[in-house]
């Protein structure tokens, strides 16, 4: 699959890359656009005050312009935290989308969005402080609304980056049950055909 890895608000850190070697090593072409140009954080809030600065248009208009040039091979999107909801927001925008993988994060789902057959995994903490129970109630619904076939795993006691071996959520066994069954959803979109959309 083709698949386009988005940062979280630390930035395009090693563990993203990291992350992108073990989807390569499994077969996939990933690519891993830095939406903050260079910069990374120690921290969540430094990470999330970057992004208020650069602001949501200019990001989205980014994410946009590393996109376009492979949008046409029907890509996969994926992304941690901030980064899943970049994605999210471009594959409900793509309408051949062969799939979206959602690491720690989601996004609002306007009314009008369409995500007909669209194959979507979440992998999230249990419990959450970005993603609380009554968000993910209320986005798994609107997302099946949209017609999408989604499917979410909890993770429990993990912290919110669970993922990341070098951030204090860090959780090892979290994090390799994810990644197990991410492959093998990654896999089982090689073995469709592209979603009708």
């Amino acid at each position: 699959m083709d698949i386009m890895l988005f940062h979280s608000t630390y930035g395009l850190r090693p563990a993203v890359h990291r992350a992108a070697d073990r989807l390569r090593a499994a077969g996939h072409e990933v690519r891993v656009p830095d939406l903050f140009e260079g910069r990374t954080f120690d921290t969540v809030e430094e990470g999330m005050a970057h992004k208020e600065e650069i602001g949501k248009d200019e990001l989205l208009r980014r994410a946009v312009l590393a996109v376009a040039p492979y949008s046409d091979r029907g890509l996969v999107y994926a992304g941690f935290s901030f980064g899943a909801s970049v994605a999210q927001t471009l594959a409900l925008g793509d309408d051949k989308a062969r799939g979206l993988l959602l690491l720690h994060g989601t996004s609002d789902i306007a009314a009008t969005a369409s995500a007909d057959g669209l194959p979507v995994q979440l992998h999230v903490a249990e419990p959450d402080p970005f993603e609380t129970d009554d968000w993910l109630g209320a986005w798994y619904l609107q997302m099946g609304r949209a017609g999408a076939d989604v499917e979410v795993y909890r993770y429990a006691g993990a912290g919110h980056l669970y993922t990341d071996p070098d951030l204090p959520d860090y959780d090892e066994e979290a994090a390799e049950a994810t990644w197990r069954v991410a492959l093998g959803f990654l896999d089982s979109l090689q073995e469709d055909q592209p979603a009708a959309r």
